[in-house]
C-alpha cells in the first residue's frame, strides 16, 4: 500500500465537485451561476388484460426534461446579459404601432386600424393597404431586445469537468428553454440569488472527455 504511486491513484474512480465545473451558454462562460439541476420524465401507461392482476406490458409515451438554474447576483442579471447580445426578437404591439410618411414623419396607426391589418393578415389578404410602403410584417412587428427571460432564443448549455487528478467528461443540454425567473432580498441574507425554471430538447449524458481526441467527444441530437 505504501509504494502505490501517484498514477495508480489516478486510475481509481473520481468524482467532480462544485469547483470542477465550468458551464456555458452558447459558448459563453457565465461565472455567476452556481447551481444547476435536470430531471428526465416519462410517461408509462401499464397495460392490463382480464385474467391477471399484474399488468400485461407497459406503453410508453412522452418524454420532458427540465430543471433549475441559480445565478448569484452582484450588478446585473447576468444571463440576460449575456444571452441578449444577439439579433433580438420580433415584438409584436398590442394596440398601435409607428409607421412612416413619405416625408419621414412618424405616424400612429389607430386601434381600429390595426383590428383591420389583423383580421386581413390571418386571412392572407393583407396588401399594406392605408399605409404607403410598408409591408403586413413591418407594421406589427419590431425587432427589440429581449425584456424578459422567457423572451430568450433557444440555446445549449454544456457543462464540462475537470479535476485535479487530470479527469475530465461533459454533458449538454439542447434547446434550453426558460420558463419563469425569480428572486427575492432579504436584509438577513448575505447575497442574493436568481433563480430560472427550465426545458430542453434533449440532453446528452456525461462522457469522459479523450485527451487523445484533443476536444470533446462528438454529441449530436
Amino acid at each position: 500500500m505504501a509504494n502505490m504511486s501517484t498514477e495508480q491513484y489516478k486510475k481509481t474512480y473520481t468524482t467532480f465537485g462544485g469547483s470542477d465545473i465550468v458551464a456555458t451558454f452558447n459558448g459563453k462562460t457565465i461565472g455567476e451561476l452556481q447551481a444547476i439541476t435536470y430531471s428526465i420524465t416519462r410517461e408509462k401507461v401499464p397495460v392490463y388484460t382480464m385474467g391477471s392482476a399484474e399488468p400485461r406490458s407497459f406503453s410508453r409515451g412522452k418524454r420532458g426534461i427540465a430543471g433549475n438554474l441559480v445565478f448569484i447576483t452582484f450588478n446585473r442579471d447576468a444571463l440576460m446579459v449575456e444571452l441578449s447580445d444577439g439579433p433580438g426578437i420580433s415584438k409584436y404591439h398590442a394596440n398601435v404601432f409607428k409607421t412612416s410618411d413619405d416625408n419621414g414623419a412618424l405616424q400612429f396607426t389607430s386601434v381600429e386600424e390595426w383590428d383591420k391589418h389583423m383580421t386581413s393578415l390571418s386571412s392572407g389578404t393583407n396588401t399594406g393597404a392605408g399605409v404607403t410602403g410598408k409591408t403586413p410584417s413591418d407594421l406589427v412587428a419590431e425587432n427589440v431586445k429581449p425584456r424578459y427571460a422567457d423572451e430568450l432564443l433557444p440555446f445549449d448549455i454544456t457543462i464540462t469537468f475537470a479535476n485535479e487528478y487530470g479527469n475530465k467528461a461533459s454533458t449538454v443540454l439542447y434547446g434550453v428553454e426558460l420558463l419563469n425567473e425569480g428572486t427575492g432580498f432579504s436584509i438577513d441574507a448575505p447575497t442574493s440569488e436568481k433563480a430560472y425554471t427550465f426545458v430542453c430538447r434533449s440532453v446528452d449524458s456525461m462522457k469522459p472527455i479523450d485527451d487523445n481526441n484533443k476536444g470533446f467527444i462528438s454529441t449530436t441530437w
